[in-house]
């Protein structure tokens, strides 16, 4: 184990995916994100505010999203798991969706 290993230790990676109409734009964002290990849901907002990543911004257009947000492919309302701590791996999706109906 390299020095950079031991460094990164205490940290996990998220998988953020955005897509979709998010209040005037559309989002085609497909990234990781490394945050520390314990990291919960809400957190994770604020982590990926720091980071530039819209999760918070794109939340806040659509706040249908909120709770529509997967996690592992699973529906994972904010409010509801707002404590929720993150595992390394796991995976973030907001799906704006296309048309109404």
């Amino acid at each position: 184990m390299g020095i950079f290993d031991r460094l990164r230790g205490d940290q996990i990676k998220i998988h953020i995916v955005i897509k979709g109409r998010i209040g005037d734009e559309w989002k085609d964002i497909d990234t990781y994100l490394r945050v520390p290990a314990g990291t919960t849901v809400a957190k994770l907002l604020d982590a990926a505010a720091v980071a530039q990543i819209p999760l918070r911004e794109a939340i806040a257009s659509s706040p249908h999203l909120a709770d529509t947000m997967m996690l592992n492919g699973e529906r994972c309302p904010v409010a509801e798991n707002a404590d929720r701590a993150l595992a390394d791996g796991d995976e973030v999706y907001l799906l704006a969706p296309i048309a109404g109906g």
